[in-house]
């Protein structure tokens, strides 16, 4: 008995982590720029923004290999 990956949640699984790499360039950009602006009054929103995004971006990337390997292994 042959076991064939799926097709449709393997580019699930891709799409999570294009959008996790896609959070892990951008959100240290925002966090590194809103340390660099301290004194602006959206400093506080701006870094909250930045870590939001980083933890998004590890969240999505778990996710993203679990649907990847659901995926090649048949859950």
């Amino acid at each position: 008995m042959e076991q064939h990956t799926d097709k449709d949640l393997l580019a699930k699984g891709v799409k999570k982590m294009g959008i996790s790499l896609l959070l892990m360039f951008i959100s240290p950009v925002i966090i590194h720029s809103s340390f660099k602006n301290q004194d602006h009054w959206l400093y506080i929103p701006i870094l909250a923004l930045g870590l939001i995004g980083a933890g998004f971006a590890i969240f999505m990337a778990f996710r993203g290999l679990k649907t990847i390997m659901d995926a090649i292994f048949q859950k």
